[in-house]
């Protein structure tokens, strides 16, 4: 067989495996792992010393388009993502329109077409209203599911009654993945939001609410026997409870709640730190950590959601919630890497294999024959400083600005395309995830 490509001598690491080897693709596929010492191809790539991982998939994105594109859209989004080694995103509804009937979620994908960087799908959100149409919703080609908010974030995607949300999990066939904190207790806690004081955020929105929403929406999986998928999981007793409750619920969570903690984020940040939920102390930050190392958590998603500095600028509570972070997922967790946090072979199953198996996308997310050729190379002896002019988002700023981190995505490769390399970026060749249901 005549190849395309021969990648020669990179370290490739799996979910599971860790080892030397040649990798060979025709047709943007995987065909051959092994020593390819004798064999020919159109290119030979030289991959020593760098290591090679199954494409990067960031599964929880706001891009912002339609409507907010001055913040963002799905362009400069997806430039990001490939400029930080992603592969491949889930973009979440809460646009505007937001993304709740097929109209709408397939003036997505017209829009996404021939202007991404990297592969992508779109969540239907969940509604009080359109729980019906939600199956045939998750049939369209290029959607990864629904998303449905239990507590009332960015945008105005809102479902709090207990018979509403028994509706959409008892219609959905795939797995569905819940914002979970809880309205009742926030509009009760309103009190504890005290204008002017970024600190009084994770006091307003604590750990309490996230913990019985959560507890909430399991209970009502379990009784449908449907799979749900946790999002942003920030606090220690969710991962405790969730630990117990693996086989109804899995598992997200971020970078950020990983590295930045309260208090200091919002002492030295300010608004910029504010996010849903929020960014808490250390000893809910351990217990995330253990819940990385143990198991209990499934996929590191950046929950990417770009404001611009004006934005943030304002007083809190008028400083709206979300900061970037697709461009500077593998960076930050690459660093925790290199800093005995978790292994490289975790990694790669917190935001490769595991997202490839619990959202069933076909033929992404592993190093195996007739996958598809997606791969993040990196460099793990790489060091470099994180700055705001490095990011691509129109937000302009990272809250890890001036950080400086050891691990850096050099290239990332789309179906044998290198879509980066050293911070070039080429051609927009994203395509629709597909998905085995």
């Amino acid at each position: 067989m005549s190849f395309d490509t021969i990648y020669k001598g990179s370290t490739i690491v799996t979910h599971n495996k860790t080892y030397i080897s040649d990798i060979a693709v025709k047709d943007g596929k995987i065909v051959s792992i092994g020593n390819l010492s004798e064999e020919e191809a159109s290119q030979i790539i030289d991959l020593t010393n760098l290591h090679l991982l199954p494409g990067v998939i960031d599964t929880q994105v706001h891009f912002r388009e339609p409507g907010l594109e001055y913040k963002e859209d799905l362009n400069s989004g997806t430039k990001g993502a490939v400029l930080g080694g992603i592969t491949g995103v889930f973009e979440m509804p809460n646009t505007n329109p937001a993304t709740t009937n097929e109209d709408a979620l397939r003036e997505k994908l017209r829009r996404a077409k021939g202007r991404l960087f990297c592969d992508y799908a779109f969540y239907a959100g969940g509604t009080e209203e359109n729980y019906l149409e939600l199956p045939e919703l998750e049939k369209i080609p290029g959607c990864c599911g629904v998303k449905v908010f239990m507590g009332l974030s960015v945008g105005s995607l809102l479902v709090t009654d207990e018979s509403d949300l028994n509706n959409i999990v008892s219609s959905i066939n795939n797995r569905a993945s819940f914002h979970c904190e809880d309205q009742d207790l926030l509009e009760e806690r309103i009190e504890f939001q005290i204008a002017g004081n970024i600190n009084s955020h994770e006091v307003w929105r604590n750990d309490e609410q996230c913990f019985k929403a959560t507890k909430r929406i399991v209970n009502i999986a379990r009784k449908n026997k449907k799979n749900i998928h946790i999002l942003h999981v920030s606090t220690g007793q969710e991962i405790e409870f969730l630990s117990k409750n693996k086989d109804i619920a899995s598992v997200e969570i971020t970078p950020q709640h990983l590295t930045l903690n309260a208090p200091d984020c919002y002492d030295n940040l300010g608004s910029y730190a504010q996010m849903n939920p929020p960014i808490r102390d250390l000893s809910h930050q351990k217990k995330l950590w253990e819940g990385v190392n143990n198991g209990t958590a499934d996929i590191i998603g950046s929950d990417h959601a770009p404001h611009t500095i004006e934005e943030k600028k304002n007083e809190y509570p008028n400083s709206p919630s979300g900061m970037p972070g697709v461009q500077t997922l593998v960076p930050i967790m690459l660093n925790h890497v290199n800093n005995g946090k978790l292994k490289l072979e975790r990694f790669v199953e917190l935001t490769s294999y595991n997202p490839s198996e619990l959202f069933k996308i076909k033929e992404k997310g592993k190093i195996a024959i007739g996958y598809d050729a997606d791969f993040t190379i990196v460099d793990m002896n790489k060091e470099r400083v994180i700055t705001n002019d490095w990011i691509a988002s129109k937000c302009g700023w990272t809250p890890y600005n001036n950080m400086k981190v050891k691990g850096w995505p050099i290239m990332t490769i789309i179906r044998n395309n290198i879509v980066m390399k050293d911070d070039i970026v080429f051609d927009p060749l994203g395509e629709p995830m597909s998905f085995a249901r």
